[in-house]
């Protein structure tokens, strides 16, 4: 993998935040990243800096000994919960930024990463590109204001955030980092930059970072492009580290180490999710989520898939190797290419083909805005399907399941990474943005889209320690892994047994939804409306090798649609507002 030549030049692509009123797409990520991390930087020794010899303890907590063993000496970095493995956490001064009585920072998100020892002494200076004694030099992508095809896809669930909004929330997120975080005598950096491409542009977002490594040199880029990983790509050969600037299969991001993270789950690893679903409590039974002219009918299955890459059949191939393993075979394996102008005629040759080979259950591996025509068509030929999300990209999402014929959509029903959307008023980026500030933030409807990136990010600086390199970096990531929950997903990156390969991505586990098309109530963006997502068993979420065989969709007993308090257990907690408000 070897660098482009520089050509100076700007254009770009847009970045994911366009995708959503999704202060829920990613309420798979309106997650606050929690770091229960066991230390951060992992054991290499030689990247850590000597505390004061009065709190004393070893580097490596893995062979630390107990805490009447005084005289031996810790070192930075060093989380509460190390301290008192180690017996040292009352010599410690915490500070007011840190509630000892439970280890974590004192703010109101439940899900607040742990404290780590406030830093005194030499950081090491340069220790990395974009690293001074006093600076971490952070770059924020921005696409342009108004991508067309963004909007185009997006057009159902028009957000009106702008970039100058945006700027404004993370500008105000950063000193709140810098407030509670452990930086090691450094501030942050920020640099705002925005880029005046397409979302799709492979060769202006290749010479956007360019321009931004050979500019700004930075530590680390958060965002990109959200239809290409060029950007990415060109990153990783300039050995610059970027999160959530695109992505592609576990070998795509191993060549790419230790340079390129991602937050939600890789493609492969939600199809896990996905099949073994399928496996448990659909295959070989009747298709009693259909329309009537099917219930009494044993499933048969079709996928139909977006192809918009080379990647994209072998992961629809991949898939249905997978279900034929756990008896459901397509019967029709379908893909089509979102084409604004051919989507239509598109629709009703896809539709027409399920429909002649009695295809009773489709499985959609599709962007969020081809089923809207697939559904129309559906109910225009007279077949009435189930519709089986499988865990496709805002998809799961009750915006733009409200777009979709409603007709079709009460029979539809997946798999989503996504979590049981909250209250964003006492739960999550918003609440916590408003208690740091005691305003509402300017861009409002995307900031569960841009904040998750910072927010692994900025855990994964204090966890390292000092001496700030990439690899440490790295390693600090490796080590995460978030608190199991309902609201939240559970994320963790390298080995931790979930996966065979290594894990770059972040969110592990899933749950499932179905849709009920005469419910009311908010979407992901509180805009009020019928049509709801439900989530079985109140949004119980599972690793893989966890999914039940018990069918419970469609079932209101037990099920949530939206937390209007957090679930017990994941309460808030209690501090009052620095803004006084």
């Amino acid at each position: 993998m070897q660098p482009a030549s520089s050509s100076g030049g700007g254009g770009g692509s847009s970045a994911l935040k366009k995708w959503g009123p999704l202060a829920a797409i990613i309420v798979v990520v309106a997650v606050v990243i929690v770091v229960i991390a066991s230390g951060g930087g992992g054991d290499d020794e030689s990247s850590s800096t000597t505390a004061p010899a009065e709190t004393t303890a070893p580097t490596d907590t893995t062979d630390a000994p107990d805490s009447t063993d005084a005289g031996s000496s810790w070192t930075y970095p060093l989380s509460y919960s190390q301290a008192e493995e180690l017996g040292v956490e009352a010599d410690i001064d915490w500070g007011d930024r840190c509630d000892t009585s439970v280890g974590l920072i004192a703010v109101i998100d439940y899900f607040a990463p742990e404290c780590m020892a406030p830093f005194s002494g030499d950081n090491g200076g340069a220790t990395d590109q974009g690293v001074t004694a006093d600076e971490i030099t952070i770059v924020h992508y921005m696409g342009p204001d108004g991508d067309p095809i963004i909007n185009y896809i997006t057009d159902a669930i028009a957000v009106d955030d702008t970039n100058a909004q945006e700027k404004e929330v993370v500008a105000d997120f950063v000193e709140y980092f810098e407030r509670y975080y452990e930086f090691y005598g450094r501030s942050i950096n920020l640099v705002t930059y925005e880029s005046s491409g397409l979302a799709n542009d492979a060769v202006t977002a290749r010479a956007d970072a360019q321009r931004i490594v050979e500019e700004y040199q930075p530590f680390a880029v958060i965002g990109g492009p959200a239809l290409t990983n060029a950007f990415g790509d060109e990153l990783a050969a300039r050995e610059t580290l970027c999160i959530s600037c695109g992505g592609g299969s576990p070998e795509w991001y191993a060549e790419r180490d230790p340079y390129v993270w991602g937050i939600d789950g890789s493609a492969e690893q939600k199809q896990v999710h996905v099949v073994e679903f399928i496996g448990k409590q659909l295959a070989g039974r009747p298709a009693v989520h259909a329309g009537e002219q099917f219930q009494q009918t044993e499933r048969k299955f079709g996928l139909v898939y977006v192809e918009s890459s080379a990647e994209s059949k072998v992961l629809a191939d991949l898939m249905v190797s997978r279900l034929t393993e756990v008896g459901a075979a397509p019967a029709e394996v379908i893909p089509y290419v979102l084409d604004p102008g051919s989507i239509q005629q598109t629709a009703t040759q896809v539709i027409a083909k399920l429909k002649a080979s009695g295809v009773t259950s489709v499985i959609l591996s599709t962007d969020p805005v081809a089923p809207r025509d697939f559904t129309r068509e559906a109910t225009s030929q007279e077949y009435f399907p189930e519709w089986i999300v499988a865990a496709s990209t805002l998809t799961d999402t009750t915006a733009f399941g409200r777009s979709y014929d409603q007709e079709q959509w009460a029979n539809a029903f997946g798999v989503t990474s996504l979590a049981v959307h909250v209250n964003p008023e006492i739960s999550g980026y918003w609440a916590l943005y408003e208690w740091w500030t005691g305003q509402d933030p300017a861009a409002d409807e995307s900031i569960g889209v841009y904040m998750p990136p910072f927010m692994l990010l900025m855990s994964a600086l204090q966890s390292a320690g000092p001496d700030l390199t990439h690899e440490s970096l790295a390693a600090a990531i490796r080590s995460f892994e978030t608190t199991p929950a309902i609201s939240q997903p559970w994320l963790t990156w390298g080995d931790h047994g979930i996966w065979d390969e290594a894990d770059y991505a972040g969110i592990d586990d899933a749950t499932l939804f179905w849709w009920d098309a005469e419910a009311t109530g908010p979407d992901e963006n509180r805009k009020e409306g019928a049509g709801m997502l439900f989530y079985v068993d109140g949004g119980q979420r599972y690793l893989p090798g966890e999914w039940p065989s018990v069918d419970k969709l469609f079932v209101r007993d037990g099920a949530v649609d939206v937390y209007e308090t957090a679930p017990p257990g994941e309460e808030p907690r209690d501090f009052p507002s620095p803004a006084g408000s």
